[in-house]
């Protein structure tokens, strides 16, 4: 069975004008390069999965959200994908804290897999094709590393099975580091058994009491590198397209990988290694090491996912983004602006339906339409295309064709004739599925209705306030009565009493981050961004 050849040229073009040839930055060769598959058509993309022995921070989202737009991007240009994201489940990490709470280091491991997995559901990260765990890759491990002992490059002591550094004269290409300057590429301490500092476990001797399996060098586990090296060989094989992972995994993790892969088979290949860049808190990178971390499910207990999601594609994957309330409160608003509009898009579609339906004569979109489509078609390729550039279409493009459809709704409100009725419903109907095409590839398209998602959005804000619907409801009326009373009362000293008490309301709630909006003779609330960025109520964690 041949291969599809996909004419990527002919379908960019067809996105718009400015658009053009599909260019990632390659960590490698340090520059922006044309991304060309190895088998036209296809794609094969490793990226380098969680150590599962905690729940996962905001710093995992930020690398997975990456990639999943990556994935998602590739497939929108009609790739075939095979995407490969591992589990690290046997790890000097997850063995330490199997011990302290006395449990089973692959129970464990397994259990925060699950949750990992949960939280990526959160995020709308669509699943790779291959979730590999390290545990269930023994033999393909093993089997790698004799191949890199029967090559030469790589010497046993005591059960441990060590990488000779100075075996791979290329050692440092990815980093740029000089061997003589590199420190070990372990997660332990230096071992003087080695023959030089630099070299790194392939296999680890069992210590008591750790779990262990059977090897030709003695009961033990595999050290960190050879995992991802056998597992991507296994399900891409030696040679592939993409390989990714956050900027702290090119030294040493990444480095050791292409140091081991082409020991083991001299003609391994990966075209293009991409990196995404790290989340920071007061401009220190985010780790559990340093603990200034927060768990991606303390910040979706308080915020919607999308709005996290929507935080993160609000800046280049390659630059780092400093997290903090103000920016993830800007992020939950647009999200909630963006669906509002598109459910206040959809209920006017829903009412001229049938006045669409039975008319004889088609109508066409408006100019304004069909200029903001190209903008966005356009606009969304050409930032896609160069290395994934997803802040502006955020910002700019998305926003415009959002003013439209709210311009738009204001003048079906009026007294147009039929023509140009129908002319702006048409030009809803297709701005409406431009919108939710961007949306669906950026992963920011809910499975949800629109509906249902302000509601969740309304929720999350009304935790973050410490309040109930009810207590907002019951302010509400406090306040329509100070208002009515003010209208009421003879003095003007009375008048502003109630009026200033109504407002007080109203700012206290806006505070919050509730806004009351006053619509003929109701009044309704929304979400907004507070006026004044503090500690929500009851939060547990904080940037301090």
């Amino acid at each position: 069975m041949g291969f599809v050849v996909i004419d990527r040229s002919r379908k960019i073009t067809m996105a718009g004008a400015g658009a053009g040839e599909f260019k990632i930055y390659n960590s490698m060769t340090k520059q922006k390069e044309k991304f060309e598959p190895i088998v036209p058509g296809k794609v094969s993309m490793y990226v380098c999965g969680v150590t599962s022995y905690d729940l996962s921070h905001i710093g995992h989202a930020r690398a997975y959200v990456a990639f999943d737009l990556l994935f998602r991007y590739l497939k929108h240009l009609g790739y075939e994908v095979k995407y490969v994201r591992n589990f690290t489940d046997v790890d000097d990490k997850i063995i330490r804290r199997a011990n302290e709470v006395g449990e089973d280091p692959l129970a464990l491991s397994g259990r925060f897999c699950e949750e990992f997995l949960n939280d990526m559901s959160d995020l709308q990260c669509m699943p790779p094709n291959e979730q590999p765990r390290v545990s269930d890759h023994m033999d393909q491990i093993k089997d790698m590393i004799q191949k890199i002992i029967n090559n030469d490059c790589a010497y046993t002591v005591d059960g441990d099975v060590y990488f000779s550094v100075d075996s791979f004269p290329n050692y440092g290409r990815l980093s740029g580091r000089k061997l003589e300057d590199n420190r070990a590429g372990e997660r332990i301490a230096v071992d003087s058994r080695k023959r030089n500092p630099a070299d790194f476990a392939l296999w680890k001797a069992a210590k008591p009491g750790e779990i262990s399996w059977e090897s030709p060098w003695g009961a033990g586990r595999p050290g960190w590198h050879i995992e991802c090296s056998a597992m991507s060989a296994t399900y891409l094989t030696s040679t592939f397209d993409i390989h990714g992972g956050g900027m702290d995994l090119i030294f040493p993790h990444h480095e050791n990988e292409i140091a081991q892969s082409c020991a083991a088979c001299p003609t391994s290949n990966i075209t293009y290694w991409m990196h995404n860049g790290f989340v920071t808190t007061n401009d220190e990178k985010m780790s559990k090491s340093v603990g200034n971390f927060f768990t991606i499910r303390e910040v979706t207990k308080l915020y919607h996912p999308l709005a996290l999601r929507h935080f993160l594609l609000g800046t280049h994957y390659r630059s780092p983004v400093n997290y903090s309330f103000v920016q993830i409160d800007n992020s939950s608003y647009a999200i909630f602006h963006i669906y509002q509009t598109l459910e206040d898009c959809g209920s006017a579609i829903s009412q001229f339906q049938e006045e669409i339906n039975t008319s004889e004569e088609k109508y066409s979109i408006t100019n304004d339409a069909q200029k903001c489509i190209m903008n966005l078609k356009s606009h969304f390729e050409e930032k896609m295309c160069d290395d994934l550039h997803t802040s502006t279409i955020l910002s700019d493009a998305l926003q415009e064709a959002l003013r439209l459809i709210n311009k738009i709704l204001g003048l079906l409100k009026t007294r147009l004739n039929k023509p140009k009725r129908l002319s702006n419903i048409e030009s809803l109907i297709t701005l409406e599925k431009e919108v939710r095409n961007v949306m669906d590839v950026l992963g920011l398209l809910s499975g949800s209705s629109y509906t249902e998602v302000l509601k969740q959005l309304k929720g999350k804000a009304l935790k973050r306030a410490d309040l109930t619907e009810e207590n907002v409801l019951q302010l509400i009326e406090e306040r329509a009565l100070a208002r009515r009373n003010g209208h009421f009362e003879r003095t003007l000293e009375r008048k502003n009493k109630y009026f200033n008490a109504g407002d007080k309301i109203r700012n206290n709630l806006t505070s919050k981050g509730i806004a009351l909006m006053d619509v003929g003779n109701e009044t309704i609330w929304r979400p907004c961004v507070p006026c004044v960025s503090v500690k929500p109520a009851k939060s547990s964690f904080s940037l301090s």
